[in-house]
């Protein structure tokens, strides 16, 4: 009997100091942070991830933080202050052209440009912007929401942003995957992940200079990077989105 007592002592005291260790989760601590791809519905079944969030539809700033996949667990490899468009956030497959708002969704990101130099270390596809570089808008055109090198005849430079005069903007860029495979005339083009210019973007997301440069030396067109646009919470939740939703 007095050994029980004896041992049972001992494993109290063991007990009391291993709660008292300043290492040691006490009963009440709450539960570390899940990281935000691990939250989510989709991830585009690469290994790496762009997360851009917004507190709320009408919010024109946010987060960009971009994301390795490391085994089971994904990990943010950086992270930077975001702005979206003018108009706020809203759901892709609805947006219509010409509201500058930044639509959410899963999406590829097909190739960079920029009229700087790719960064050291960058391994996506990467055009340089010329003097007669364009993306078309143009919901009449052949080209509409994509790349053109002199401006089609069927493509009215009115519809249309001759890359070249956003010197800030597009000094470093990578488009986004919206509306882009299946183009639906009247949805939206020239959606991009670029350098801040003065404010609030047209639609598209932007990041700081330094950050954009990270990004594309970071992007590994092996791993199938992919950007989530959305919202902490409600209909446009970053968490609901999905691939799919990329081709519509």
């Amino acid at each position: 009997m007095r050994i029980a007592l004896v041992l049972g002592s001992v494993l109290l005291t063991v007990a009391t100091l291993t709660a008292a260790s300043p290492g040691a989760p006490s009963a009440g601590a709450p539960p570390a942070e899940v990281p935000l791809p691990e939250r989510m519905a989709d991830t585009g079944g690469g290994s790496q991830l762009i997360t851009a969030e917004a507190p709320e539809p009408g919010t024109t700033t946010g987060r960009v933080t971009w994301w390795d996949r490391r085994g089971a667990r994904w990990v943010a490899a950086g992270s930077a202050k975001a702005r979206f468009g003018a108009g706020g956030l809203t759901e892709g497959r609805s947006r219509k052209q010409g509201t500058s708002t930044t639509p959410t969704g899963l999406y590829g990101l097909p190739y960079g440009f920029g009229l700087a130099p790719a960064p050291d270390g960058t391994s996506v596809g990467y055009r340089p912007v010329t003097e007669r570089s364009w993306w078309c808008q143009d919901n009449e055109s052949r080209a509409y929401n994509r790349w053109v090198e002199g401006l089609p005849s069927d493509c009215r430079a009115t519809e249309s942003e001759r890359l070249a005069d956003y010197p800030s903007q597009y000094d470093l860029a990578l488009v986004i995957g919206f509306n882009y495979d299946r183009p639906v005339r009247g949805r939206g083009a020239g959606i991009f992940l670029h350098v801040n210019g003065e404010g609030a973007t047209a639609g598209c997301v932007s990041v700081p200079a330094d950050a954009m440069s990270a990004v594309l030396a970071w992007a590994d067109p092996d791993r199938r990077p992919h950007i989530a646009i959305g919202t902490s919470s409600g209909p446009t939740a970053i968490t609901s989105v999905r691939a799919a939703e990329s081709a519509t």
